[in-house]
């Protein structure tokens, strides 16, 4: 190897120095400040420019997010869509192959940040759901069963990759379900309510769900015994029925594990991520109906913060290797510069080591920490309609017509305190008082 000259050092030096760049969550800081803090317009703007989060899966996922929060669903199709098109072509190649969800060369030899980012697994599976709530929110009913059909092959995916079933999917197939009995097909519904169970996610909706429809199609035997604890629910066919979808709070972040040890031949740096709870205010949603005693409480179809720490658990071991790998090569590297550089060689080595060993910290800030349902079923009629955030604010969502039969959707979320909530469908009644807010 021939012998370097005292500029290329230098230059080398520079360059090193140029890799000390802010962490994900740094760059992103006033961004997800914006979204804590309620201004979503200003934190969509941040979002939507592509160098506050450097990445264009989660410029387009983080964006998405702040959309729907603001009920605003072309943003949120736009922004989703996105994201799901820097990652197609990794999504179909990883259905074919799970092994195909391989790691770049240059996150082998610089690091993890260094390689294009193209979301966690359950990021991937995350963002069809949320496109599929804006489909639903659009009243696109086969394109939101598309997007959920979609996001349950890729949990299948991740699970057959890692050798181990998570206890997710549930927000997809509720949302499946209860689109299917939109459209009058109780047999597909009944599967999805199935899989709820064992999965062992939303339990209790897809319990009701399950007795309802076996009461409907004369499939009472099917029933398990726990299912059975459900049975005598007031639900009749001409029933309508309100179905709470609600992101509840704001998921984990990561931060770096960092472990430097310095040896007589040079510095070995390891550094691995790890995901940290939000503290959460909110517990749940619960709406009401005026003028009777008709409520339901949201309970956890899809837990993220646990599924993320899991799935990153899954990875731990083989981010945990290649880093050592890397720390080794570094090392290697700095011997090297010291031959042909003396100290300052050394020193331009183990800077490159300091700077460049580092976690990856990107993830995607803006999901909830859990994906929450409900449905309550109530006469044909006209009905006031209220939701409170345990732990947070509370809103009127006004008075509405509901038709037998008819299924009407309140999409939620909450952030910190704050709540979001956009009712789907039904005829709003105005009030005879026009200085009266709806």
């Amino acid at each position: 190897m021939p012998r370097e000259t005292p500029r290329n050092l230098i230059l080398a030096a520079l360059a090193t120095g140029s890799l000390a760049c802010a962490s994900y969550p740094e760059r992103t800081a006033r961004a997800f400040a914006d979204f804590q803090g309620g201004q979503l317009e200003k934190s969509l703007k941040r979002y939507e420019e592509p160098k506050t989060t450097g990445c264009p899966f989660l410029t387009g996922a983080e964006s998405g997010t702040v959309a729907m929060a603001a009920g605003d669903w072309e943003a949120t199709l736009k922004n989703l869509g996105k994201a799901a098109s820097e990652v197609e072509a990794f999504e179909k190649a990883a259905l074919v192959s799970p092994e195909s969800l391989g790691e770049t060369l240059l996150t082998w030899t610089l690091n993890e940040s260094a390689g294009v980012y193209r979301g966690e697994g359950y990021e991937r599976v995350l963002l069809h759901v949320g496109l599929s709530i804006a489909y639903l929110a659009t009243g696109n009913l086969e394109a939101a069963r598309v997007e959920v059909r979609l996001s349950n092959e890729l949990l299948e995916s991740e699970e057959e990759l890692y050798e181990k079933e998570y206890q997710a999917g549930g927000l997809g197939h509720f949302l499946s379900a209860v689109t299917y009995e939109m459209d009058a097909r109780p047999d597909d519904a009944w599967i999805d309510y199935r899989r709820m169970q064992a999965k062992g996610v939303g339990t209790e909706l897809a319990g009701r769900a399950l007795v309802r429809l076996a009461a409907m199609m004369h499939r009472e035997e099917e029933l398990d015994p726990e299912e059975r604890q459900f049975e005598g629910v007031d639900a009749p066919e001409d029933s309508a029925s309100i179905v709470v979808i609600a992101g509840v709070g704001t998921g984990p972040y990561k931060r770096e594990i960092l472990l430097p040890i310095p040896t007589g031949d040079g510095l070995l740096q390891w550094a691995v991520p790890e995901y940290v709870e939000r503290p959460q205010p909110v517990a749940g949603v619960e709406l009401s109906v005026a003028g009777g005693d008709r409520s339901v409480r949201t309970v956890v179809v899809e837990d993220v913060g646990h599924v993320a720490k899991e799935n990153l658990q899954d990875r731990i071991a083989w981010l945990a290797t290649k880093s050592a790998v890397r720390a080794v090569l570094k090392r290697e590297l700095t011997q090297q510069l010291q031959e042909q550089g003396g100290t300052f060689g050394f020193l331009v080595g183990t800077a490159f080591t300091i700077f460049t060993e580092r976690a990856d910290l990107r993830s995607w800030q803006t999901l909830p920490e859990t994906w929450q349902a409900a449905r309550v079923f109530l006469p044909p009629g006209t009905h006031e309609i209220h939701l409170q955030a345990l732990g947070g604010e509370a809103r009127s969502l006004g008075t509405f017509e509901l038709e037998a039969g008819e299924t009407m959707f309140v999409l939620a979320r909450t952030v910190e305190t704050r709540l979001y909530a956009y009712p789907v469908g039904g005829r709003r009644i105005l009030p005879e008082n026009p200085s009266t807010p709806p």
